[in-house]
């Protein structure tokens, strides 16, 4: 059965159109009218091997961040579409990404339960501005967001960093490379689901 999902979210303030496959090679096709956000969303579908496909746009004129939200919004729902029951996958699993001198690492349970642990941005970081629109705020705004709607418990960790363009880009491929273990099919456990309720 395919993992895959299409939705189309509108609002008065934004239009997302997302598709995704969890068993892709992480093909990308992003465009969500926000440079830096696109290219975080490349990066979290290339290194997820995610097929992602997403066009979006919004009330930008005014502030970039509804586009932002939604966006992240309608991954989480589709990542827990694609997931359906989560039969047979690994459901547990971390990575740690360097980008020159950041450092971040992310752990994710596909537990069902929607939590988020954002610890170590560096004082300041969330005024930060990178690509003109996209302030160190938003990286977190978006993990909750995603987390929240696709139903899994993040814990993310900046370990190090100095520029803010590097600790956002590393803190979207830690949870990238994490993402992608976690909903990986589990040929040891073929067709059941990982936890002693029976459910997730």
């Amino acid at each position: 059965m395919a993992r895959t999902a299409h939705i189309v979210r509108e609002t008065s303030e934004s239009h997302i159109d997302l598709e995704l496959n969890l068993d892709g090679t992480g093909q990308t096709d992003i465009d969500t009218s926000v440079p830096f956000y696109n290219h975080m969303m490349n990066a979290l579908g290339k290194h997820s091997l995610i097929d992602l496909k997403i066009h979006a746009h919004g009330d930008t004129d005014i502030d970039v961040h509804h586009t932002v939200e939604d966006t992240a919004i309608v991954f989480g729902e589709a990542l827990k579409q694609a997931l359906g029951d989560k039969r047979g996958i690994r459901r547990f699993a971390d990575a740690t990404v360097p980008l020159d001198e950041a450092l971040a690492k992310a752990v994710v349970d596909i537990s069902g339960r929607p939590y988020v642990v954002c610890t170590g941005e560096p004082e300041g970081y969330e005024y930060c501005m990178m690509g003109g629109h996209f302030t160190g705020s938003l990286v977190r705004h978006v993990m909750e967001s995603i987390a929240l709607h696709a139903g899994i418990c993040l814990h993310l960790q900046v370990l190090a960093g100095r520029d803010p363009h590097h600790i956002a880009e590393a803190e979207f491929k830690a949870f990238a490379r994490a993402l992608r273990f976690a909903v990986e099919p589990d040929p040891r456990i073929e067709g059941l689901i990982p936890s002693t309720k029976g459910s997730l």
